[in-house]
């Protein structure tokens, strides 16, 4: 029986239903893709606002750490007090204490009072000798042993004011806070106030903050972040010249070159295992095999690049391969059909062509590993370290700390001013991650091949 023959009453029903008109099936499935749409939005616009407050939150605590109050004062260096011989001997000058010219400082900053006719009701003589930072006496002894015909002159000096009359210019201290705080009075601050009416007290942009070691618990005001950014650049010098190269040679071998066996299936999934270890496993590692067994240095940057070391290679590992991965077959067999051998395929055509997912890959686990803390404080590198490293490769097996090792530091610390310094060091942690990205996206763009 053929289609003409077939009995008209027999044939299917006419659908009614038309392209033009939308029926219940389609409205409903319009609204399920408008709600879906609108949970992506709301989802954006909550991740949004999440990293809104928390920039703003970071931002707002820690731009205060690059500025700085300042006094300035006319300094005289008694002759009688830091050079009894009179002989402008270094020697004999290196032996005079800070606290001799905390005095000298205590002594210029009554004189400048006097002369200027300030006068606070009330305020006592502690108030007026602690309104100057403890550091400042360290950093005129420092001045005057690096040039001993100072000695006996007159000078302005330039101090740090404490971290509570530095705080109460930013907003952090107020007289209210002052009257309630031990360290503090609102006298010494109406004291800071006159200096400043005077304009002998000023804050400026502390370019300090970045070049200055740590500080001990009384001098929050002098702490700085210059020994941890040079600790976090030795460690991760350590790790580009181990991490990067060990990465990329072992996923070569294994995408490229490795049999497909049970011994490369293991390898693969310990590779992936060792991604989702927790870091502070690698600092146990770390302690264990870099300090106790090979005796390598406690905070030293070469150890803690070694365990940032190995918590980085399977992240680099894994990028690479899939990286390797992408590049199409049919460059390989391309190569290979030319008369390239295997090693030629790879090196001169799969690899320039997987070169921008690589240096991604590498740079994002470099960026990871500037931001670890947890196997760092294992292997004593939240120690407090005064002293700037040296110049590699000595420098390497010098005490250091790190941005986020110096980032916790400060958080255990009682004085408010430190939470300051801890969120200024963020932003600098922040801005290195920001720097890294940007040249892997760079770098992503400049290798970047189209087949």
């Amino acid at each position: 029986m053929t289609d003409a023959t077939f009995p008209a009453s027999a044939a299917a029903p006419q659908s009614k239903s038309s392209l033009l008109v939308v029926d219940e099936r389609t409205r409903k499935r319009n609204a399920a893709e408008k709600r879906f749409r609108a949970y992506g939005l709301s989802a954006i616009a909550i991740a949004l606002i999440a990293l809104v407050v928390l920039m703003y939150s970071i931002f707002s605590d820690g731009i205060g750490a690059f500025r700085q109050t300042y006094l300035e004062i006319p300094v005289t260096l008694d002759a009688a007090q830091l050079d009894k011989n009179g002989n402008r001997n270094p020697e004999d000058i290196k032996k005079v204490l800070t606290t001799t010219y905390g005095k000298l400082l205590d002594q210029s900053l009554q004189a400048v009072m006097t002369q200027n006719g300030i006068t606070i009701e009330g305020i006592a003589a502690k108030d007026v000798s602690d309104l100057i930072s403890k550091e400042a006496s360290a950093q005129l002894r420092n001045r005057v042993l690096a040039n001993p015909d100072l000695v006996g002159q007159t000078i302005d000096a330039r101090v740090l004011v404490n971290g509570r009359v530095d705080g109460y210019y930013k907003g952090r201290v107020s007289m209210e806070s002052a009257a309630r705080d031990s360290n503090t009075s609102p006298a010494q601050l109406q004291l800071a106030d006159a200096l400043k009416g005077k304009g002998m007290l000023s804050t400026e942009w502390n370019w300090s903050f970045l070049t200055n070691p740590d500080a001990s618990d009384q001098r929050p005001e002098a702490a700085g972040v210059g020994v941890a950014i040079l600790g976090s650049l030795y460690m991760m010098l350590v790790v580009l010249f181990l991490a990067v190269p060990i990465g990329v040679a072992a996923s070569i071998y294994l995408e490229e070159f490795a049999p497909k066996n049970r011994l490369t299936d293991i390898i693969e999934v310990n590779i992936s295992n060792l991604a989702a270890v927790p870091s502070i496993v690698f600092g146990i590692l770390g302690l264990a095999a870099f300090i106790n067994f090979a005796g390598l240095p406690q905070s030293a940057p070469i150890v803690g690049g070694l365990v940032l070391t190995l918590m980085t290679l399977p992240t680099i590992i894994i990028a690479t391969r899939a990286a390797l991965k992408a590049v199409p077959p049919s460059i390989r067999d391309a190569a290979l059909g030319v008369g390239a051998s295997k090693m030629q395929s790879v090196f001169h055509h799969v690899l320039p062509l997987a070169m921008p997912g690589i240096l991604t890959g590498t740079i994002i686990g470099l960026a990871q590993a500037l931001g670890e803390t947890a196997p760092l404080l294992l292997i004593g590198m939240v120690a407090f370290v005064k002293n700037f490293p040296a110049a590699p490769m000595e420098g390497l097996f010098d005490p250091a700390s790190a941005l986020p090792v110096q980032v916790y530091n400060w958080t255990q610390r009682a004085d408010p001013a430190f939470m300051e310094r801890a969120s200024g060091a963020i932003i600098v942690l922040l801005v290195f991650l920001l720097c890294m990205n940007l040249i892997a996206i760079f770098l992503r763009r400049k290798f970047e091949r189209r087949w």
